[in-house]
């Protein structure tokens, strides 16, 4: 990549056991990697709150990589990462006992059993033992912490968790998570974080001079964790709410920023002849609506999808795409290419 002099060179980063030694000589070949190839590195970074520092020293990296005559920059999110969990989608408990059998049915008969009570005894039972499986990593859902578990009434964010609420009604968290499902229907999601708890942590690394709010899984765990509006959260939570960034910062951070770094040099901007992408939106009222479930998936697999208030419109390469959330049918994009295959 450094002697074609085109690329982006992005890493998840190698496993080192929180050893100091072995993670200083992982960033050393890093910095290493980045000044003798010339080439941009990237990577992804979240908070975690069982290690709340454990970010920082990485994006010390990122300024010693940029003393030194190297680029690296890092990917980070606006909020935290949650897992949505739902008795439509999935639970932590789905292949447990007794859980396994209700869960296999249509949701009209969950629903009905779950009503039952000597039912969800038997389940709260279940679901209150420690968790003896494998570990469970990336996002899928996980035994949960109570504290840690919020319903999702709006998009407003965390309010009273499942365990504060146990503990206002006198009951088990278990038994607070059946009823609260049943309550709307099982129509209701529950924030799970596993990452980036600490709000002020995330805002610090956005701010960050070397950093992209741009770490999005948005096309995978379609099912699990719904990222898409994360820049609509930059502009709603940390522009209107918390007033902790400008407006013109906020489209600076998604627009100009994360185009220059990836070398989309005809974008980012409106200015003569780059290309005509615009995205007209009302900063009054730009945020996300609440995620959806959709069986839009070949076989009819299920996704969540998620919309926005305050966009009028999406404009690519001139023509509207997008309006008022829905389709026009116009295809303007094209797929675009690294400088070597525009030239070639």
């Amino acid at each position: 990549m450094g002697e074609l002099n085109a690329g982006i060179f992005e890493i998840a980063h190698e496993s080192h056991g929180r050893n100091e030694e072995r993670l200083n000589d992982y960033f050393d070949r890093l910095k290493a990697l980045a000044v003798s190839s010339g080439r941009p590195m990237t990577w992804g970074m979240f908070g975690n709150r069982q290690a709340p520092d454990y970010w920082r020293p990485f994006f010390d990296l990122l300024n010693d990589t940029a003393a030194e005559g190297g680029r690296m920059f890092a990917q980070v999110h606006s909020r935290a990462l949650n897992v949505l969990l739902s008795f439509k989608t999935s639970t932590p408990f789905d292949n447990w006992d007794e859980w396994r059998d209700v869960r296999s049915l249509p949701h009209d008969k969950q629903l009905s059993m779950l009503r039952d009570p000597a039912i969800k005894a038997k389940l709260v039972e279940v679901a209150s033992k420690p968790y003896d499986g494998p570990r469970i990593v990336g996002a899928e859902a996980r035994p949960p912490n109570w504290e840690w578990v919020f319903p999702m009434y709006d998009m407003s964010g965390p309010k009273d968790s499942v365990a504060e609420i146990g503990r206002q009604q006198d009951k088990n968290p278990v038994e607070v998570f059946i009823d609260l499902a049943v309550d709307n229907n099982l129509d209701l999601f529950f924030q799970q974080p596993i990452a980036n708890e600490n709000q002020d942590h995330v805002l610090e690394m956005m701010k960050h001079p070397r950093s992209v709010v741009t770490f999005s899984d948005s096309g995978a765990h379609v099912s699990q964790i719904m990222d898409s509006s994360l820049q609509t959260h930059v502009f709603s939570h940390w522009v209107r709410e918390k007033q902790a960034l400008t407006l013109e910062e906020a489209v600076n951070s998604v627009t100009y920023v994360p185009a220059t770094l990836w070398g989309l040099h005809d974008r980012g901007l409106i200015r003569e002849g780059m290309a005509a992408d615009l995205t007209i939106f009302d900063p009054a009222s730009i945020g996300p609506q609440m995620p959806e479930i959709v069986y839009d998936l070949p076989a009819g697999a299920r996704r969540l999808k998620q919309k926005a208030d305050g966009i009028l419109a999406t404009v690519v390469n001139g023509e509207t795409v997008l309006k008022n959330n829905d389709h026009t049918g116009a295809l303007p994009g094209h797929l675009l290419r690294g400088p070597l295959a525009a030239t070639a």
